[in-house]
């Protein structure tokens, strides 16, 4: 964001100001503790918190003023510091990044799918900066909340934004996209993710499919050529088609190659072919990678600036990163994690080359509902084909275990906990091996990494 006046900060979300409207400030904060001195506090309200009550916590960080709801809440505040009242912060917030991307003259991806939306995300914004000055999404900020903050954490220096949308329940997609208003949108996938809320693939797939909805017959639609609702997912935009895979499309790579640290490939683009390298392991990063490339040639890139973008790209923490302790090979996938990304990371583990064995610490999946033991089951079927030893931590996994059990396996562990097994891993690992750790983000499997390094 630009350095805006209290007195714009009012009329942009429909606030009553008290105190000084000449007063600047370019960055919201919605957390005291991350809250830095100049920052302008906006007290949200949810379930279990009331952003209000922190007004004064906010003050003696620094804050340069607030957006509050409940000013009665907020106790007594010194008469100086500037507040601006508003009926609802959450929609005085998405009233203020509404009318700040009214300002902002940028080329905007926006990324939805049910799996590798942050690896496509870092993908598409290494490739575009090779050319353009990029914003991004940081974290998870890509729900109701976050797309908001996003918006408004970009400035008129950026020439172009890759934001990601994020959903969990039907409805979600359309306002975020609204709000983005994107020039092109990405499909990553169409899997088994949120189906406890959505019910079927069918129904994520419509769900999905809003944001393609959203852009306009100049826009560009990007999209997994091999995805079985690909062609569904077509008649949902006006917009010009671009299928990128490994089967066909009009973006395609082939000749893949793979370490621990990285890809090695060849993409073929309007009959160029180019060497390329990511620097993420696994197939599936690879087809993310060409979707990221897909954006950057409708964006005006040539492939060789594509290629080269692809090669700075850093994914973030617990997205399939290597880390080596005690001479055996980690790869952090601890992230998050569905039935979909679960076989992909499994895939990975198995044509990774080295001679040690290949061992699978999986944890449970969030919001499968009713097709919870399905989605366990058919993880499990996967380990027995790819890895010589599984653990399974959590009684959730049962049906995981027992899938792999039946798949031949015969090395199966059940543990309850991550740190029971770190201990195991301790026990039967020696140089060489190379260890999957993956679950969902309230399975906390990244304890099991923690642990091990002890």
């Amino acid at each position: 964001m630009d350095w805006l006046s209290l007195s714009e900060v009012a009329d942009m979300t429909a606030g009553t100001l008290t105190g000084s409207g000449s007063q600047t400030v370019r960055r919201i904060s919605k957390d005291t503790r991350t809250l830095v001195p100049g920052d302008l506090y906006l007290a949200l309200r949810g379930e279990a918190h009331d952003g209000n009550l922190y007004a004064r916590t906010a003050i003696e960080k620094g804050a340069a003023a607030a957006i509050l709801d409940r000013p009665d809440a907020a106790g007594d505040l010194p008469q100086d510091f500037p507040v601006i009242v508003v009926p609802d912060s959450l929609t005085a917030l998405h009233r203020m990044a509404s009318a700040w991307r009214d300002r902002l003259a940028i080329k905007v991806a926006c990324i939805t799918g049910s799996s590798g939306k942050t690896s496509t995300k870092e993908f598409t914004a290494a490739v575009l900066s090779v050319r353009y000055r990029v914003t991004k999404t940081e974290g998870n900020l890509n729900n109701h909340i976050g797309l908001p903050l996003s918006i408004l954490a970009a400035s008129s220096a950026d020439d172009a934004a890759v934001w990601e949308l994020g959903m969990n329940h039907a409805g979600e997609i359309a306002p975020l996209a609204d709000l983005a208003r994107p020039d092109l949108g990405i499909i990553t996938n169409i899997g088994v993710a949120h189906i406890e809320y959505l019910g079927s693939r069918e129904g994520i797939a419509a769900e999905k499919s809003e944001l393609l909805a959203a852009l306009g017959s100049n826009g560009s639609a990007v999209l997994p050529n091999e995805d079985d609702f690909a062609d569904y997912l077509s008649t949902r935009t006006k917009a010009r088609v671009i299928r990128a895979g490994l089967e066909g499309g009009q973006v395609m790579a082939t000749n893949i190659s793979m370490d621990v640290d990285g890809c090695r490939f060849t993409i073929c683009a309007d009959g160029e072919f180019l060497p390329a390298y990511l620097p993420a392991p696994g197939v599936h990063m690879v087809k993310n990678a060409l979707l990221a490339a897909a954006t950057g040639l409708e964006f005006g890139l040539s492939l060789e600036e594509c290629v080269e973008g692809l090669s700075t790209a850093r994914l973030t923490g617990g997205r399939l990163t290597r880390k080596t302790i005690r001479e055996v090979t980690i790869l952090d996938d601890t992230y998050n994690a569905n039935p979909d990304s679960m076989k992909a990371a499994l895939a990975t583990l198995a044509a990774l080359p080295g001679r040690g064995k290949r061992v699978a610490v999986l944890g449970r999946m969030g919001e499968l509902g009713e097709h919870a033991e399905e989605g366990y089951r058919t993880v499990g079927t996967t380990a027995a084909n790819t890895v010589q030893t599984l653990i399974a931590v959590g009684p959730e996994t049962a049906p995981l275990k027992e899938a792999a059990r039946r798949g031949g396996m015969s090395d199966l562990h059940t543990v309850d906990s991550p740190e029971e097994a770190a201990a195991l891993l301790k026990q039967i690992l020696g140089p060489g091996d190379i260890v999957l750790v993956k679950g969902s983000r309230a399975a906390r499997m990244e304890r099991v990494i923690q642990s091990f390094e002890i």
